[in-house]
């Protein structure tokens, strides 16, 4: 009984607090609509241009980003100085060097964001992954200065000025805390069901990542829990996980089931575990139109469209990427359906099921079809030859 009194009175003093800081605050105004557009995974990418161009730049919205960086070849083509530094940063696939510059900004339309330091980094991998020229990465240093709404449905961002903000009323609202990342409390269930909190993550593809050091300490996977090795592309570079199901994923009042989850050994702490137990990515969180408020700690869910849209059950073992206009092999993970049908690193993909549009995104979605007889043609040095694969389903 004391327990729970303690707990209701915590809440009323801090919604007590939060009621006099939002009718200390001024309205939130309008300032701005952004399109975007998704790729691969929900990931969100907008147009923008440098203070310096008019050309038409595209970048990352990531909230799984404590920053703002830029690409490496970017500043070459646009002549943006660049300092060089010992100041590494880590990612999925490792630590990375990065340099820094201050002598440019980002301009939307109506909106132009204010001078910075940005991280810069070679993001030629991350291009030929998604097939689309990124030309960085936007994170904290604009959500923490707006209140952004993404409406997944129509495509498009809304960005005020901080303030006082009407919520939807159908929804949910989170209370989060921003550090610099956003953090929630997520519930799943395999084995057993289990409550951690977890970084949501707009730039990740994925649904869920769990670190493996909370899945040793939680003891929540069974011992003939099902598990394929995959690969994932991050900051830092490559890195192998074990791909796996769980059977329930809980985000506030939300419920989803049989849910894809990556199994992440992270020997760099990158998830601050135990700060963080992992990451909810975009294949969650785009199935919500957001609300976005770093300066009040919240995020407000509203299901959308895609809220009832069925993962991708479907595994090849095949890595395919975008290089100098060819779509090839990059990756074949041994004993996968990709290896047994033959495919091998540098294989250039002519066709995926009859399919001969060259539509790197395209050739990503039929190869994630679960239980598919697949025939591809491949130019292997010169050579077009003809292999057949069978995906597996994960469940």
């Amino acid at each position: 009984m004391k327990i729970a009194f303690f707990i209701t009175f915590l809440l009323i003093v801090c919604n007590s607090n939060y009621a006099q800081q939002q009718h200390a605050q001024p309205q939130a105004q309008y300032i701005t609509t952004i399109p975007f557009k998704q790729i691969m995974g929900g990931v969100i990418l907008v147009k923008a241009a440098l203070f310096n161009s008019n050309d038409s730049l595209q970048f990352i919205l990531d909230t799984g980003s404590g920053g703002i960086s830029i690409d490496s070849s970017t500043c070459v083509e646009h002549n943006i100085l660049i300092n060089s530094s010992n100041k590494s940063i880590s990612g999925i696939g490792g630590k990375s060097t990065v340099s820094f510059t201050s002598t440019t900004s980002i301009c939307f339309p109506n909106l132009k964001l204010p001078s910075m330091p940005f991280h810069v980094y070679n993001y030629s991998q991350l291009s030929s992954i998604y097939g689309e020229k990124i030309d960085g990465v936007i994170g904290y240093a604009f959500f923490s200065k707006y209140i952004i709404k993404i409406n997944f449905d129509r495509s498009l961002l809304m960005v005020y000025s901080p303030g006082k903000i009407k919520y939807p009323f159908k929804g949910n609202l989170l209370h989060v805390k921003i550090q610099p990342l956003p953090l929630h409390a997520v519930s799943f269930k395999m084995r057993k069901k289990t409550q951690f909190n977890f970084f949501l993550d707009t730039g990740a593809g994925l649904p869920l990542l769990l670190s493996n050091q909370l899945v040793t300490d939680s003891n929540i996977l069974s011992a003939n829990q099902k598990t394929f090795t995959t690969q994932a592309e991050g900051l830092g570079g490559k890195k192998q996980m074990q791909l796996t199901v769980l059977k329930e994923v809980k985000m506030g009042p939300y419920k989803f089931k049989q849910v894809p989850t990556y199994l992440f050994k992270d020997d760099l702490n990158v998830i601050a575990y135990p700060l963080s137990g992992g990451l909810i990515g975009n294949e969650i969180l785009r199935r919500f139109n957001l609300i976005i408020n770093y300066p009040q700690n919240e995020i407000h869910l509203s299901p959308n469209l895609y809220f009832d849209a069925p993962f991708e059950y479907g595994y090849a073992g095949l890595t395919i990427a975008l290089l100098n206009d060819r779509i090839v092999v990059e990756d074949v993970i041994a004993g996968s359906p990709a290896a047994v049908a033959g495919f091998l690193i540098g294989d250039e993909m002519i066709s995926v099921d009859n399919q001969f549009f060259g539509n790197l995104q395209q050739y990503k979605n039929l190869l994630q079809e679960p239980d598919k007889i697949i025939k591809s043609i491949i130019n292997r040095a010169g050579i077009l030859i003809e292999l057949e694969m069978k995906t597996i389903c994960i469940l």
